[in-house]
């Protein structure tokens, strides 16, 4: 399995070393090219009106739809959760408008530091930890998106079909249960190369089975 990860900015080193610490094979996506092959993308953290304006310049905004389009799994984290969603506010700003949500940029403040917290989530039965720099809100989700963890009493993890996107960085932590997750949607998706071929992808199995979220209480 080989998975994309858009290298405008950001955080994209970490989500690197992270799937390729689980055997997962990933190319720097800089090209519409550089996606060709690829099972699954990651639009991670970053600076999101700088990246929207490098995927319009490089012709990778089109691509990034059709790809969505075609069934391939696509995750989000912070400034990739904002690209993904159909609606950013504070301030306004455009988007891929991929998944049906109102986000709200900076939605806990400018923080100098990273903030860590440990909430539940439906992918695991341990608390989550969640890495926050100055990331988003997700004050809407449309009908279909299902919450998959909160923070604060806010979404945190939402997914629709083969679309993820999280508000915190888990590239940060030391824990794979989300890309662990994702690695999951990217299988089903049916667009491993490797498996279509006959090989054997290596992918982790997802830590325990998902299940449905009570409540999501955050703690420091």
């Amino acid at each position: 399995m080989k998975i994309g990860i858009l290298a405008v900015q950001g955080d994209f080193a970490a989500h690197a070393a992270m799937l390729e610490g689980m055997g997962i094979e990933t190319v720097e996506v800089r090209t519409p090219a550089d996606m060709e092959g690829c099972a699954g993308l990651i639009l991670p953290g970053g600076e999101s009106t700088t990246q929207l304006q490098f995927l319009r310049e490089e012709g990778l905004a089109e691509t990034i739809k059709k790809f969505v389009a075609e069934g391939h799994a696509v995750f989000g984290t912070c400034a990739g959760a904002i690209l993904l969603a159909s609606e950013v506010e504070n301030p306004k700003q455009e988007s891929l408008g991929l998944l049906d949500m109102t986000v709200l940029r900076n939605g806990y403040g400018r923080q100098i530091a990273s903030d860590v917290f440990s909430a539940k989530s439906t992918l695991k039965d341990e608390p989550l930890e969640m890495v926050f720099i100055r990331g988003p809100i997700i004050e809407r989700t449309g009908p279909g998106i299902e919450i998959l963890a909160k923070h604060e009493g806010k979404p945190a993890i939402v997914q629709k079909g083969q679309l993820l996107a999280t508000t915190f960085h888990p590239e940060l932590t030391a824990d794979t249960t989300v890309h662990e997750y994702f690695l999951k949607l990217a299988r089903e998706s049916g667009h491993d190369s490797a498996k279509t071929n006959g090989a054997k992808a290596k992918v982790a199995e997802p830590q325990g089975n998902k299940r449905e979220l009570t409540t999501a209480k955050s703690s420091t």
